[in-house]
């Protein structure tokens, strides 16, 4: 199934997820979590995830690398700095970590349930596509930083 790879821009993926995820407040009653605790776990999160997003895009941007998803064949630069020092994939990380904050914010466990199926579908549709590209590429050194620094 490899017509996926690639295909969906990760923000776009997010995005549906989201959607999914309300949906399933309809499904589903609310947790009983306080309304100023659980939106305050939700700001911290998105912060979070905002911020490791925004890290990810300006450290490829300042190594003059291509920040386009959907192309990973066309990078230049293996990036190991800045925030890719201790994650693979910020910018995925960050969308994930506001998939968690709008779970929080819901309120519905349903809700959280959907969140790995964004995992999954990054795996094995983003994030493998772009390690066989980026091995091409760069070899053995994507190789040694492969072992050093993890994917999520």
């Amino acid at each position: 199934m490899t017509s996926l790879e690639l295909k969906i821009p990760p923000p776009l993926v997010a995005l549906l997820t989201g959607l999914l995820m309300w949906s399933a407040t309809r499904l589903v009653p609310p947790l009983a979590l306080p309304g100023v605790a659980r939106v305050a776990v939700a700001a911290v999160l998105v912060g979070v995830g905002v911020g490791l997003a925004i890290s990810g895009v300006l450290t490829f941007k300042r190594a003059k690398t291509t920040v386009n998803p959907t192309t990973p064949a066309a990078a230049s630069a293996l990036v190991r700095t800045g925030v890719f020092r201790f994650t693979r994939n910020p910018m995925y990380l960050g969308l994930l970590l506001c998939l968690v904050a709008w779970a929080v914010y819901l309120s519905n466990a349903l809700a959280l349930l959907i969140v790995p199926l964004f995992v999954l579908y990054m795996n094995r549709f983003q994030i493998a596509p772009e390690e066989r590209a980026l091995a091409t590429l760069f070899g053995d050194a994507y190789a040694a930083y492969k072992r050093e620094v993890r994917r999520w």
